[in-house]
């Protein structure tokens, strides 16, 4: 991932999630929620793309199914943790009997869900399970990243190039709403009722004035990292 993404570990990749499921609608609804997260996701629907994937992706976290079209996911796990010992693995998997419970976790995984699932159910294990190995507080966290400007959505600190960036808390979140878009063309309207949560009306001209305030904070005596479009809006892109 470029540095304009966001993520923990400053300009440092995501999250990395490899989800194995054979049915797409699963393994897309999965892959959409842990993007929505900022993570990079790759998906596999069957063993040997799995274990493929896993060589050459080399995830921070694995969502796995039980039940694939070749081998089983037990027989996944086995030949993933040969190549990634300690490789935090979540079972997906519409077995719910206690046998097979206690089958996948004895092979090794980390934890077990069983479909129909709620998504939140599985972003919060996922979560707690990297809490566990120590990899989200690097991997994931509150940093949002565009060239070498960083906002830090916990502590609310925005630094360029390492100065520090004092901003209000509007400016602090239309900062934030483009950062959190890079490269995107943000519209006037998109502005308005994103950060101020209601739309101005005839008073659009306000998400112009707090654009000038941001320029004077982020892009005086540096190069422009906010740029107009005409006609369709402003986009924030790194410098260069």
């Amino acid at each position: 991932m470029t540095s304009e993404h966001t993520g923990a570990r400053g300009a440092n990749p995501a999250v990395r999630a490899l989800v194995v499921d054979d049915e797409p609608a699963i393994a897309e609804l999965v892959s959409m929620a842990l993007r929505y997260e900022k993570w990079e996701v790759r998906t596999a629907a069957d063993g040997m793309s799995a274990v493929a994937a896993a060589r050459g992706f080399r995830p921070d976290i694995v969502v796995l199914d039980i039940m694939l079209p070749d081998f089983d996911g037990l027989e996944v796990l086995r030949r993933m943790r040969a190549d990634h010992p300690g490789l935090p693995v979540l079972f997906l998997t519409a077995k719910d009997a206690v046998e097979d419970r206690i089958a996948g976790l004895t092979a090794g995984g980390d934890d077990y869900v069983t479909k129909p699932f709620s998504i939140e159910e599985v972003l919060l294990r996922l979560r707690a399970m990297l809490r566990r190995t120590g990899a989200l507080t690097t991997a994931s966290g509150s940093q949002l990243v565009v060239g070498d400007l960083v906002l830090d959505e916990d502590t609310r600190e925005v630094t360029r190039s390492g100065d520090a960036i004092h901003l209000t808390a509007t400016q602090f979140e239309l900062l934030r709403y483009l950062m959190r878009n890079p490269r995107r063309v943000l519209s006037k309207a998109q502005i308005l009722d994103r950060v101020w949560n209601y739309d101005f009306g005839g008073q659009a001209n306000i998400v112009e004035l707090y654009i000038s305030y941001l320029r004077k904070k982020i892009d005086v005596g540096r190069t422009p990292m906010i740029h107009t479009m005409r006609g369709a809006g402003y986009v924030l892109k790194p410098a260069g």
